[in-house]
């Protein structure tokens, strides 16, 4: 027989899901997680559910500069998840576990290290690269270049998800520390 949650138990696992990343998730992130990589909800209700689950209490979004929201759980949704996780099978439990522990740097690097870039008039490419506060998504760090080529700021803004806390703490000790 196989196993088949209710709202109830696919709302323990969007809090199971926050708590066990222990860092604020997009909306975006929370569907890839939990519908589009691992397919523990449904696309649809996953999104329903984190309404119901601001709704309650259980999570919020703190309002941002940049209106990219960021989803957290709040103390009655630990205690809520505290209480009713063992609703959540073992075994997704530990899949969730060994899921967070494995991508939460790519996740984190994903929402707090960003690059963009844009055409400009004389056809060379403008790259924006930020790193972002974790709970407020404003911005503690920018550096613009420009490169001659799309293919160069690609790159760069692709390279910058990796290199991106060694750049910053290179720059801040060469320049505070120093």
């Amino acid at each position: 027989m196989q196993f088949k949650p209710d709202d109830t138990v696919n709302k323990l696992i969007i809090m199971y899901v926050l708590d066990k990343m222990e860092i604020p998730l997009t909306e975006n992130s929370i569907l890839e997680i939990c519908s589009s990589q691992n397919n523990w909800i449904n696309y649809m209700d996953c999104k329903d559910l984190m309404y119901q689950l601001i709704k309650a209490k259980f999570i919020y979004k703190p309002n941002t500069a940049n209106n990219e929201n960021r989803y957290n759980i709040t103390y009655a949704g630990r205690d809520c998840l505290s209480q009713f996780f063992t609703r959540i099978p073992a075994s997704l439990r530990d899949s969730i576990s060994q899921f967070a522990k494995e991508n939460k740097m790519h996740f984190k690097r994903s929402q707090e290290y960003v690059g963009s870039y844009y055409k400009n008039m004389d056809g060379s490419y403008s790259v924006e690269l930020k790193i972002l506060e974790p709970l407020t998504t404003d911005s503690i760090f920018e550096l613009k270049l420009k490169t001659d080529t799309r293919h160069n700021a690609i790159v760069a803004c692709k390279k910058w998800r990796e290199l991106a806390a060694n750049v910053y703490e290179t720059i801040y000790g060469k320049i505070i520390d120093d």
